[in-house]
């Protein structure tokens, strides 16, 4: 027997006695370093651990996943170059994405290379099949968050807080949006946020240029309060938007908060202080620690995976990552059992979940029922909108906007 061929049998043997078929190597793209590390790290630590969690439990029908993660710094070209890597050198058979910039700029090149992307950037401009045929994503998109967002301060504080009471009697609230002009996550939502604005009867005065990585915001607190908004919608993450509401309480602005998705963390609370007390804001799942099915295999697995990491440090953001790669892998779990685990095969594959319960237990991680069709690569249209009150998230409403706007909701797509 010659020396490949028995290194082949040795190797397939091994792979037998462990238990394991071939492995399913999967890509994710992360920014631990970049602008949006304030809230990358987290979750590239928990899709580690939320892939040995799958490893653990079967994997994708005995196939484990081979996790191939690398750090792009939230820069499109390096993004590119190792979306090239994950292609011709990995082979990947899907990956898990990370920013809307990078998304969008290979939302093409994924769809022509009929690769799966599961992505953090939850951009509306690629939920559209038609366009982007390969994009999904977990999280109802940035332009349903802020349309929810609105229309919630609006009914919840707006028209029912006795301090607007005298403002009410005015006339229309003003709203002003602060979010990095030049990044394609930031300024998403923009047109819809300004749409529902419309819809509701906002006045609008002029967006102020926020940095992603900005530690002052004063200059633009104070330009804003020549125009005396009564709401400030805030599109960047952490670190930057708690720079805006802090900054926004010193100058008393005296205007209310309303925060995006990737904005709204526990650091915020940790960061703003009791300027962060009456913010709105958006979550896709449950907030770290919270008692909801498999929080439990959130905390164990921390533990387990990446024992130097303080569970009191850990934010929704791990919980995001678990949302995702627990969502891909029942994609591929899909696929496989057609005999269809390939680009093709996990995008039907996808396109198959209806009403799916998250891991198989009643709104797991807070997540509710996903929904994918072939003509629609939103996961869903209900959004749940919290509010700080004593330095912890409330819930204060859910909105459904298919059921709100029947009429509209079809022709958002792609917004």
């Amino acid at each position: 027997m010659g020396k490949k061929i028995l290194l082949t049998f040795l190797l397939v043997a091994l792979a037998c006695s462990s238990g394991w078929a071939a492995d399913v190597v999967v890509g994710s793209l992360n920014d631990m370093t970049g602008p949006t590390s304030d809230v990358g790290k987290d979750n590239a630590a928990a899709v580690r651990e939320a892939v040995a969690y799958v490893n653990d439990t079967g994997g994708i029908n005995g196939k484990k996943i081979d996790l191939r993660l690398y750090d792009y710094g939230y820069k499109v070209p390096e993004a590119i170059t190792i979306y090239k890597r994950f292609k011709t050198v990995d082979k990947v058979t899907m990956i898990l994405g990370w920013g809307t910039g990078d998304t969008e700029a290979l939302s093409p090149t994924v769809a022509k290379d009929k690769m799966p992307y599961l992505s953090d950037s939850f951009s509306g401009h690629i939920c559209d099949p038609k366009k982007s045929p390969y994009n999904f994503v977990y999280g109802t998109d940035y332009s349903t968050n802020a349309r929810a967002a609105l229309i919630t301060w609006y009914e919840e504080v707006w028209q029912k807080d006795p301090k607007w009471a005298k403002e009410r009697a005015k006339g229309k609230p003003r709203l002003a949006c602060f979010y990095s002009f030049p990044h394609p996550y930031a300024s998403a939502p923009i047109r819809a946020l300004k749409d529902q604005a419309a819809l509701l009867g906002f006045e609008m005065v002029p967006d102020q240029d926020v940095g992603l990585a900005a530690i002052d915001a004063k200059s633009q607190v104070l330009a804003a309060k020549k125009h005396k908004p009564h709401l400030i919608w805030h599109g960047n993450t952490t670190n930057s938007v708690a720079v805006g509401v802090k900054d926004a309480y010193a100058l008393q602005l005296g205007a209310d908060h309303i925060v995006n998705n990737w904005g709204y963390d526990e650091n915020l609370v940790k960061l703003a202080g009791k300027a962060a007390e009456g913010v709105v804001g958006i979550a896709v799942c449950a907030f770290y620690g919270l008692d909801v099915p498999m929080m439990d295999k959130v905390k164990a697995y921390g533990a387990k995976v990446n024992p130097g990491i303080k569970p009191e440090s850990r934010t929704i953001r791990a919980v995001q990552g678990w949302v995702k790669v627990l969502l891909a892998a029942e994609a591929m779990k899909r696929a496989d059992k057609a005999g269809k685990l390939n680009g093709p095969g996990i995008k039907e594959a996808f396109e198959t979940l209806s009403n799916y319960d998250l891991a198989g237990v009643a709104n797991a991680l807070g997540r509710p029922p996903i929904t994918y069709t072939s003509t629609d690569h939103r996961p869903g249209s209900s959004v749940g909108v919290y509010i700080i009150k004593n330095g912890t998230f409330k819930h204060l409403k859910t909105v459904d906007l298919k059921q709100r706007h029947p009429d509209l909701w079809p022709k958002w797509l792609g917004w």
